[in-house]
């Protein structure tokens, strides 16, 4: 990996986490804890927390750019590693299983990653 993507990657991978925590911190516990929070209150802080991803992704975005990548190139690489972000939150926070759909899934979103990379 050259030096330059290295800081898109780990910025992205940042905001990545930031952006799930901010979308999803509010499930743990089940439905009947997820129902209890004030909407108000969640909403509030998930903004919180996605300043703090914005304060991560807009630089990431910009490195890569000015590397080369393509907006499109940012944008699958972004869906990617939120991807699987989400799939570690889920395990390790939510405490769901992953199944063979998710990693098909993942399998389906790689392929388009490795597609918007060829040629280039």
């Amino acid at each position: 990996m050259p030096n330059q993507i290295a800081p898109t990657l780990v910025l992205l991978t940042i905001s990545n986490i930031f952006m799930t925590i901010a979308w999803y911190w509010h499930l743990k516990g089940g439905p009947a804890a997820a129902a209890s929070r004030p909407l108000f209150w969640v909403i509030l802080t998930s903004w919180g927390i996605a300043l703090i991803e914005y304060c991560f992704a807009v630089p990431a975005n910009r490195i890569g750019f000015a590397h080369g990548w393509t907006p499109g190139q940012l944008k699958v690489v972004q869906e990617a590693l939120a991807l699987t972000v989400f799939g570690v939150f889920m395990v390790t926070v939510l405490g769901e299983a992953l199944g063979w759909r998710h990693f098909a899934a993942f399998a389906c979103i790689m392929a388009g990653v490795g597609f918007l990379f060829v040629g280039k």
